[in-house]
């Protein structure tokens, strides 16, 4: 049986759990859960302002990925409805990046499809950043895929303060759902935005058929870089990828999920992401209160389920400043 309270006494000491130790947090039993949940809140109440990190994205060049990622509906590998258009204008981007800093929402991200940006597009995206820049008033981040470190450069430049990449999963099970790209190659890129001085945000997709020591596997590999931000994703299956007929996860599983990351990453923030409108209210105010202290938010998203006044309100209820 885990010894969930000893852990708990360590972390709250200062201390970090061992590989062994986060392992172990994989048998607790049904009995223990509360005992867990109850543990990963205090410890985020200890180490984490009572502030909610809230961002925004918009999916700034969507399908016809190279990609075979089986959770994904914009890869070209499959056939889906996902919408295929090349990078948007500098007019709408910039309309939705002041319109969420009008929200008070503190980050903005452009998300785009693709293995990597590069070469013209790239730097009309970093037009679009240097713009957001110089008008001040909202954090600046990018997800845009594998790229080199002097395409990183160029958004550091631009006034990207912040690089998204998951790792999406444990590195033993990411073989079985992508074969076009490796964790390692995930791992070069955070590397490079890291060396370049950006902080970084990467976490990953639960619910794929993954066990929870793979969960726990994954927090582990996040803790040897160190990322400012982990995004927690629940699997949407989407008809017409390898992945569609996968069960949903357990609500119990993912309040578990959430603990883990909590106790393996006592200060980071932990970020509601894609997949959370399959949670009921009160599911989603026990992960708050567990660990969840960030969340991607926004009027102009279609997958999150919510809106920004309907976030306001639940932040509020969890006990977090927004």
């Amino acid at each position: 049986m885990v010894d969930i309270e000893s852990l708990k006494t360590k972390i709250l000491d200062g201390g970090f759990i061992s590989e062994a130790e986060a392992l172990s947090l994989a048998d607790t039993t049904a009995e223990q859960r509360q005992a867990l949940w109850d543990a990963a809140a205090e410890i985020t109440a200890r180490f984490n302002e009572p502030v909610f990190d809230s961002c925004s994205i918009i999916n700034a060049r969507s399908g016809k990925c190279s990609e075979n990622c089986k959770w994904c509906a914009q890869s070209a590998h499959y056939a889906t409805k996902a919408e295929v258009y090349q990078l948007i204008g500098s007019e709408e981007c910039l309309h939705a990046a002041r319109y969420n800093r009008g929200q008070g929402i503190r980050r903005f991200s452009l998300v785009t499809s693709g293995r990597a940006m590069g070469g013209a597009d790239l730097d009309r995206a970093c037009g679009y950043f240097a713009t957001l820049r110089d008008e001040g008033g909202i954090g600046l981040c990018a997800s845009m895929g594998l790229l080199r470190k002097e395409d990183l450069r160029k958004l550091h430049d631009a006034g990207v303060r912040r690089y998204h990449c998951n790792l999406e999963t444990a590195p033993s099970f990411f073989p079985s759902l992508c074969t076009t790209h490796t964790t390692e190659e995930k791992l070069q890129t955070i590397r490079w935005a890291k060396e370049l001085g950006m902080e970084v945000c990467s976490g990953g997709i639960i619910g794929m058929g993954e066990t929870p020591h793979q969960r726990i596997e994954l927090a582990l590999t996040l803790r040897e870089v160190e990322p400012a931000s982990i995004p927690l994703n629940i699997l949407c299956p989407i008809p017409g990828t390898p992945l569609e007929n996968q069960p949903p996860m357990p609500p119990e599983e993912v309040l578990d999920t959430v603990a883990f990351f909590r106790l393996i990453h006592p200060r980071t923030t932990l970020r509601f992401a894609g997949g959370r409108s399959s949670l009921d209210r009160a599911t989603q105010l026990k992960a708050m209160k567990i660990g969840i202290n960030g969340g991607i938010v926004g009027d102009l998203l279609t997958t999150i389920g919510s809106t920004v006044a309907d976030d306001k309100q639940l932040v509020g209820e969890a006990g977090y400043k927004f």
